[in-house]
């Protein structure tokens, strides 16, 4: 009877999210009447009606919406009892679930990933890469470990722990015996031409309002939404971009230069769900993470 309930369960959800038993079977992989005839048996055992079949879409009940935020919690709970049974404190095998900022895919991943693997070989792991907004909810759904992301204002049930400061530069693809000596005064940006990440990126955001609070207005000739086309394009063409230190360190050919004021700095930080249970697999990655960013001299975050 338990795996029966734990099925009306996700059936119910399934239904709830979709708005529509067609496409909440599809999902399933069920026939519609077999998931209706399941949802009426849910409903019979409990004595009240869940769900609202009238209008054009399947809404929830008073006692349905009651039902169901009880449920997802009920079903998260048990897929962390589950990973909490299967946790291997010795490491010879785990998984982790991590989320991060497309920024970070360009230089602390790879390192972090490849640091994981040689002390910990037996562990696995899955990587979401997204904005943060939706690492944050990932993390709540109980569909993420945890995240690396920016200090700021969080969603409530998020706990956030700073790992260093990042800082950004324009970056050009000069040589770097060319570059300049002295900071670039930030109302000499009026006469380059850049290309920047999208404003999809929270990075967009911070240099944008970086140049509208100097009154800067350079020109924007190329909009792009990864790391890696614009570095190609900065070592390929005139073109300066911003991005932070860590990923000119990691690339030879591309030259930071410093602007006067600066940017300012991010804290950037490692997120998980409060309370949440963390898994040895986790408790290593969050050692490895504090190790390699030691090792790497990145700047402490106040």
């Amino acid at each position: 009877m338990a795996v029966l309930e734990l099925r009306h369960l996700r059936y119910l959800l399934a239904v709830a999210e979709h708005g529509n038993f067609t496409r909440a079977a599809e999902e399933l992989h069920i026939s519609q009447p077999t998931l209706s005839q399941q949802i009426k048996q849910l409903e019979r055992t409990l004595g009240v009606q869940l769900l609202d079949r009238t209008g054009r879409t399947v809404r929830l009940t008073d006692a349905g919406a009651v039902y169901t935020d009880h449920a997802r919690r009920a079903l998260r709970d048990l897929a962390a009892a589950e990973r909490a049974v299967h946790d291997v404190q010795d490491l010879s095998r785990g998984h982790l679930r991590l989320g991060a900022t497309p920024t970070f895919t360009a230089y602390l991943i790879g390192p972090l990933t490849a640091e994981l693997h040689a002390r910990h070989p037996g562990v696995s792991l899955t990587l979401a890469e997204a904005t943060q907004d939706r690492i944050e909810a990932a993390l709540l759904a109980d569909d993420l470990d945890l995240g690396i992301a920016f200090a700021g204002p969080h969603q409530p049930g998020i706990t956030a722990t700073a790992l260093f400061t990042e800082t950004l530069s324009l970056v050009t693809g000069a040589p770097r015996a060319q570059a300049k000596s002295r900071p670039l005064p930030v109302h000499a940006l009026k006469d380059e031409q850049l290309a920047l990440l999208s404003g999809d990126f929270a990075t967009r955001s911070h240099i944008d309002a970086y140049f509208t609070h100097h009154r800067a207005t350079p020109r924007i000739a190329v909009e792009a939404n990864s790391i890696q086309a614009l570095t190609e394009i900065v070592q390929r063409t005139p073109l300066a971009t911003v991005l932070p230190d860590a990923i000119t360190h990691d690339h030879p050919h591309l030259t930071p230069v410093p602007l006067d004021p600066p940017l300012p700095t991010r804290t950037v930080t490692l997120l998980h769900r409060e309370g949440a249970y963390q898994s040895a697999a986790t408790h290593a990655f969050i050692d490895l993470t504090r190790d390699l960013v030691h090792t790497r001299g990145y700047t402490p975050a106040p």
